[in-house]
């Protein structure tokens, strides 16, 4: 988006204004692979009506179906992978440096689901498995290892290996208080459930002052929270020959002044380290929050997922991460249904969550991915039964956070007002340092009395001291009681 807000285009979030539409997709996952089908058949009404000229097909999509999208959607008139995100100017007819100011406006989606598809194309989204399928034959790309890691050598001139840096434009979309930044791309983790490496490359960090510049960009524009991402944070600068590179680069961002909130997603739970949580626990304005996704707890079902270590561990690591830094908020995400994963297997997760206390958590049921390492595993989980495991942990977690959300009442805590609430104007929605952008619960403002003399409402992106008054299974409620200096 910010090159081509560079190049002259003018952006758009309503396809029916716009000339040419980019479509960004996901292929991680199942659910996700339909969701981006979906989305660019709803899209390419909009060119079949003549109402836009071109439909350009970006991201992780592309990587895996690059030649089927071609094939089976004529209405693409170019795909844009994860590597070439430069691409994206020629893809669309621009060029550097010029553009008309008359320039129609471009759209970028990032996933929305259809609403309706048109005629015709309803019965490709229906049977899309058929048209855009994995190949596990006669593909070059995968005979050099572009779907699969068994050799990285010889295979890594095929992988992506784009990293954008501070001089690369940007187009904020997030809330003007807040702004992601991507530290390093890639993963070099051979999970056997996961198709990331294959679709993002090798682990590879961006330079620190790199990233140390950007920060100081988007907070000299009024950033106010950082969140830093990757698909291993905790990885950062091992490629570099950085020592500690994750705590090393928190402690040069948490110097930035103006900056309230920095925090990061995620952590391998083997790549935390006594400095990191020292660095964590030191600094006021660096999040006391951790994102750990651990995929199971089951020794056995670790080890075929290529991850290792198992529930002692765990429960060991997580008393080490309380200590070192008190009153941290722990999320977490577990896999069900993994090939082979028994009853006695889910009984022993099922245990570490009720020890372990995660204040956030997240289920998801495991998708028998091609290309994955354990896509030739033949041992599967009924679908009845994963779904079943499934909403039971849920539940469980459920009545978990429901007595650690009770302890909340009465806490006195700094609230980030993001605005309104979907529910009711009446309510005005926010969160707290515990809470990361978009995946956690929420805190419901309903009393907004003690914002001060000269200020008559709360104000999206702003701060605020306020008091835990109710809580809920994931939401609390609170009341402003100043705004925060």
């Amino acid at each position: 988006m910010g090159l081509l807000d560079r190049a002259g285009a003018r952006l758009t979030a309503h396809p029916e204004e716009a000339e040419i539409l980019v479509v960004n997709t996901c292929s991680f996952i199942d659910t996700a692979k339909q969701e981006s089908v979906d989305t660019i058949l709803e899209m390419a009404r909009f060119k079949l009506a003549g109402t836009a000229k071109k439909l350009i097909v970006a991201g992780c999509l592309v990587e895996r179906y690059r030649d089927e999208i071609m094939k089976s959607i004529p209405e693409v008139d170019a795909v844009v992978g994860t590597g070439e995100l430069e691409c994206i100017l020629q893809a669309a007819g621009l060029s550097m440096p010029a553009a008309p100011a008359s320039l129609s406006p471009f759209n970028i989606l990032t996933g929305a689901q259809a609403a309706e598809i048109r005629p015709g194309l309803e019965s490709r989204a229906a049977t899309h498995k058929s048209d855009i399928s994995y190949r596990p034959e006669g593909d070059h790309r995968e005979q050099q290892g572009r779907f699969r890691r068994d050799d990285w050598h010889g295979a890594t001139h095929l992988l992506p290996t784009y990293l954008y840096d501070e001089s690369t434009p940007r187009f904020l979309t997030t809330p003007k208080s807040s702004a992601y930044i991507k530290i390093a791309e890639g993963c070099d983790h051979p999970c056997t459930f996961c198709v990331i490496p294959n679709l993002r490359g090798k682990f590879r960090s961006r330079r620190f002052e790199s990233v140390v510049a950007e920060a100081r960009q988007l907070v000299a524009r009024g950033v106010q929270e950082i969140t830093l991402i990757g698909q291993d944070t905790t990885c950062y600068g091992e490629d570099l020959r950085l020592k500690d590179g994750l705590a090393t680069l928190l402690e040069a961002l948490a110097a930035i002044p103006n900056l309230r909130w920095l925090r990061f997603l995620y952590a391998y739970p083997n790549r935390i380290t006594g400095k990191l949580l020292d660095t964590i626990a030191k600094h006021d304005n660096i999040c006391k929050y951790l994102d750990v996704p651990l995929q199971h707890a089951s020794p056995a079902v670790l080890k075929t997922m290529k991850r290792g270590a198992g529930a002692d561990i765990f429960l060991k690591t997580l008393e080490k991460v309380r200590a070192a830094v008190p009153g941290i908020a722990l999320r977490t995400s577990f896999i069900v249904g993994f090939p082979g994963e028994s009853l006695r297997d889910f009984e022993l997760l099922e245990q570490f969550i009720s020890e372990a206390k995660f204040d956030w958590l997240g289920v998801f049921s495991y998708s028998h991915e091609e290309g994955s390492g354990a896509y030739s595993l033949t041992e599967q989980v009924p679908k009845r039964t994963v779904e079943a495991r499934k909403r039971r942990l849920m539940k469980l977690q459920q009545s978990i956070s429901k007595r650690a959300k009770q302890q909340w009442v009465g806490r006195e805590l700094v609230v980030l007002a993001e605005g309104e609430s979907d529910e009711t104007p009446l309510l005005w929605e926010g969160r707290t340092q515990f809470h990361a952008p978009e995946i956690d619960g929420k805190v419901y403002i309903n009393d907004f009395a003690n914002l001060g003399p000269h200020v008559t409402a709360l104000e999206p992106g702003c701060f605020y001291k306020a008091e835990i008054t109710e809580a809920h299974e994931y939401d609390v409620v609170a009341r402003i009681l100043a705004p925060a200096m």
